[in-house]
């Protein structure tokens, strides 16, 4: 599975009291993130959550799209669409 990869797309709330991911928001993840959307922090607590969430190193995934915003693309390497889909269900 080294040259699979996939883009989750992903709705963050920060600011929450507890992180985790919530489930599904449309056709994206809804995740909540402790950390405040600034400089970074928020984005930088997504990453983190979806790399325990997902069972894989931090350095496998990558923002590439929503730095500023609550809707995000993160692209995960290592994993397919569905192998990601499953881990991340409750």
């Amino acid at each position: 599975m080294a040259g699979a990869s996939t883009r989750l797309r992903v709705r963050v709330i920060p600011g929450s009291q507890r992180a985790g991911v919530v489930g599904r928001h449309g056709d994206a993840w809804k995740l909540r993130v402790t950390a405040p959307p600034e400089r970074g922090r928020a984005n930088e607590a997504t990453l983190d959550l979806l790399a325990g969430t997902l069972g894989i190193g931090r350095a496998d995934l990558r923002l590439v799209a929503g730095h500023g915003a609550r809707d995000k693309t993160v692209e995960v390497a290592g994993l397919t669409s569905d192998e990601a889909e499953r881990r991340l269900a409750p």
